[in-house]
């Protein structure tokens, strides 16, 4: 019994290990798309590009930037970063990269039809 638990212990450890780092990377991904959402929103309404920005920046994970462009009457904001591997005892594997785009209408346009 106890030379199976000794054989088994890492592996349970590494399994553990990598699904923790893998609910990180959903975790990470869902703040991503949030930052795209909450940086359109803001120039969307009206605030500065930049400040909108940086409200975005406060959402999203480290290392994620974001872009914004106007299309038109719609606000394109595209958030893009990477996020590391699962550590040293994960090498092998690679960091995997986050992105979103998320895409608003500008209120008080004036191509608006009923109001």
């Amino acid at each position: 019994m106890t030379a199976e638990l000794a054989l088994a212990l890492p592996v349970l450890l590494a399994l553990t290990a990598g699904l923790v780092w893998l609910l990180a990377v959903a975790v990470a991904q869902a703040r991503t798309v949030d930052a795209a959402r909450e940086t359109a929103r803001a120039v969307a309404r009206g605030d500065d590009a930049g400040e909108a920005v940086a409200l975005g920046e406060q959402v999203a994970p480290d290392g994620v930037r974001l872009s914004v462009t106007r299309v038109g009457d719609r606000v394109v904001v595209r958030a893009r970063g990477r996020m590391g591997g699962p550590g040293p005892l994960f090498g092998a594997f690679p960091g995997v990269t986050l992105r979103s785009e998320a895409v608003a209408v500008v209120e008080g346009d004036d191509s608006e039809g009923d109001g």
